[in-house]
């Protein structure tokens, strides 16, 4: 059998199987033998190599940025995703730590901290509705990319100290035992498909109407709540792992409406 010579197949315009999908696996097929190694074609490119529409490309496209092969964002063209970053579940992590970790390098723009009141939030860490927080809301970079919007929630009545950090390039968990005496032991995610809001696609950089994860946190010292987090990740750089075996605990199903408690 010859291998396949490189460059675009034609499609099969009588196929049942979409000239959207039928792209976006030729496309595939391309970036396995290489072909993008040093350039990812442009939208316009795609449009003459294909005989196809530009909104053929770019539901091609959306479905490639979904498995997290292309990286896409405002103003820029699109590029190859070579390096998604990993995040164990079911474990205590801090995400400067994990990516530190992994060799990508890391740094945050604050966009506020703050002391605040809100009720719901409030509510979530087991305080009177009044109560004061410290708000800490960072866009996480990894590699000089958007990768995460991040906002964070802390009793102000242990969490005061943290109003004089530069959170720019240092974990939260880390300046919250340091200042604060306060260790994060343990607490509770939820993670769900969430569709940003226009300010969040922005930040991020994403395309729109391109989906990213939401992840909630109640972080816990011992028994006491003492952080809410909420974060918004790009789910073309990011991917959860988790690891089992027969004597793993299950994994708890909950319904989408309901929050970490």
């Amino acid at each position: 059998m010859t291998d396949h010579p490189p460059g675009p197949r034609p499609l099969d315009r009588r196929s049942p199987l979409p000239l959207w999908a039928q792209l976006s696996e030729d496309l595939r097929r391309r970036m396995e033998a290489d072909e993008f190694a040093e350039e990812f074609p442009a939208e316009h490119r795609l449009t003459g190599e294909y005989e196809v529409s530009r909104h053929t490309v770019r539901e091609a496209l959306r479905k490639l940025r979904a498995d997290g092969l292309v990286i896409a964002e405002r103003g820029r063209a699109s590029r190859l995703n070579t390096r998604r970053i990993q995040q164990p579940l079911g474990s205590l992590y801090s995400l400067f730590r994990e990516l530190e970790g992994q060799g990508v390098e890391q740094r945050s723009e604050v966009l506020r901290l703050e002391r605040t009141a809100d009720g719901p939030i409030a509510d979530q860490l087991g305080l009177v509705p009044d109560a004061p927080l410290v708000v800490l809301e960072r866009l996480r970079l990894a590699d000089g990319e958007p990768l995460a919007h991040d906002t964070t929630y802390l009793p102000a009545e242990v969490a005061e100290p943290l109003l004089d950090a530069d959170f720019r390039h240092t974990s939260l968990y880390g300046e919250l035992q340091q200042r604060c005496g306060i260790k994060v032991t343990g607490g509770r995610e939820r993670i769900h498909p969430f569709l940003p809001d226009i300010r969040q696609a922005w930040l991020l950089g994403l395309a729109d109407r391109e989906p990213a994860f939401a992840i909630e946190r109640l972080g816990r010292s011992g028994e006491r709540p003492v952080e809410w987090r909420e974060t918004v990740v790009r789910g073309d750089r990011f991917a959860f792992v988790a690891e089992w075996s027969s004597d793993s605990h299950a994994v708890e199903l909950a319904p989408r409406a309901s929050c970490p408690s």
